[in-house]
């Protein structure tokens, strides 16, 4: 990433040092979740679409940790796998829009306060900002080479309200507590890098 972007990184102190963590991530552009791999201080497990594992692929991200899902269906090795990496006290990345779009998390999925409930795992929201700004010249599918990214780590939270519970009104209590942390973390990484 260093060496065909310019990222810049910021509070990536605030990632804690051990433990299951989970990384929220807005989605706007490819290279969102490579970025975030790439620059991270730590080593980080996505949920990745299965389309994405094709080809050459398919081994190097199976290879380097990634998390195969099948988002058609309640892909219980995939759930299994993710929760595997928070119980061994890794760090689970996640897209909680599920699909890549406006990158606001505006809709999110329940997958995410799921996966922060059943895991303890603290939720760390992280903007990526610049990514989808305009296309490359050589490559229009991806961001102008040497042009500045900004990664954005927040302040980690608690989704669940303490209980433990696990019922879907609580899922949906946690869903609606994480979605107002995401939408005010982004705001604040839109003015801490000056973008809009």
């Amino acid at each position: 990433m260093y060496g065909l972007w310019k990222p810049r990184v910021l509070g990536a102190w605030k990632v804690p040092v051990s433990g299951p963590v989970i990384f929220a991530v807005n989605h706007s552009h490819n290279i969102d979740g490579p970025m975030v791999m790439g620059v991270a201080p730590r080593p980080t497990h996505f949920l990745i679409k299965k389309e994405a594992f094709i080809g050459p692929l398919d081994p190097f991200l199976l290879g380097i940790g990634q998390v195969k899902v099948d988002r058609d269906t309640t892909d219980r090795t995939a759930i299994t796998q993710a929760l595997g990496v928070l119980d061994n006290g890794g760090v689970l990345g996640i897209f909680p829009e599920g699909t890549r779009g406006e990158g606001d998390f505006a809709a999110l999925r329940a997958g995410l306060a799921y996966f922060a409930v059943r895991g303890g795992a603290p939720i760390v929201p992280v903007a990526v900002l610049g990514s989808s700004d305009r296309p490359g010249r050589l490559v229009k599918m991806l961001p102008p080479l040497r042009s500045r990214v900004d990664v954005v780590f927040g302040d980690p939270f608690e989704a669940g309200d303490g209980s433990g519970r696990r019922t879907r009104k609580a899922l949906d209590e946690a869903t609606e507590r994480i979605q107002k942390q995401l939408s005010a973390h982004l705001d604040n990484a839109r003015r801490l890098t000056g973008r809009r």
